[in-house]
């Protein structure tokens, strides 16, 4: 066990990692599935959720790119978008950078409606023990997030799963 602070040398790494593994499974599926609980309240599936959340915090975007920042499929991403677009959330707008490929934009329906959903989530994230710390907090979304760059590679295919978190900037 390295208790020093300095980096763990890659095959000890590589163990520790299997534990944050193991435990990053579960928790995903367990907090996908209370998402989708809101499902049935809100009427937005967590794929469209995910749209919804990413055009609120990077405004207007192309599928491309939405595909490219939640690690998914532009076929998906376009199936939530359309999905999003017959309830009133989202618009197609012209893109003047692309003719071929339209900017999709939140609309405000789509705005109050993330609104809810996430005051609803961070309600539910409030009720999280432990006592942990910002430093914590930090520390566990810089591993994280160096995990995520390490798979940056892999393709996802057509995957009906989703990644909310985008790097915000």
């Amino acid at each position: 066990m390295n208790d020093t602070g300095s980096p763990l040398p890659p095959d000890e790494l590589g163990h520790r990692l299997v534990e944050v593994f193991d435990l990053v499974g579960p928790l995903y599926r367990r907090v996908l599935r209370k998402v989708e609980e809101g499902e049935a309240v809100e009427g937005a599936s967590v794929g469209v959720r995910s749209v919804l959340d990413l055009l609120r915090r990077q405004g207007d975007m192309t599928v491309p790119q939405m595909s490219r920042l939640q690690a998914l499929s532009r076929q998906f991403v376009q199936r939530m978008v359309n999905d999003a677009a017959e309830h009133g959330w989202v618009e197609s707008v012209p893109n003047p950078a692309h003719q071929r490929s339209s900017l999709i934009r939140i609309t405000e329906e789509g705005r109050a409606l993330i609104t809810v959903v996430l005051e609803r989530e961070h309600a539910l994230n409030r009720q999280v023990g432990g006592g942990l710390t910002d430093a914590e907090l930090r520390a566990c979304v810089r591993v994280l997030t160096e995990m995520l760059r390490t798979f940056d590679h892999v393709d996802v295919g057509d995957q009906g799963v989703t990644s909310t978190h985008v790097p915000r900037s």
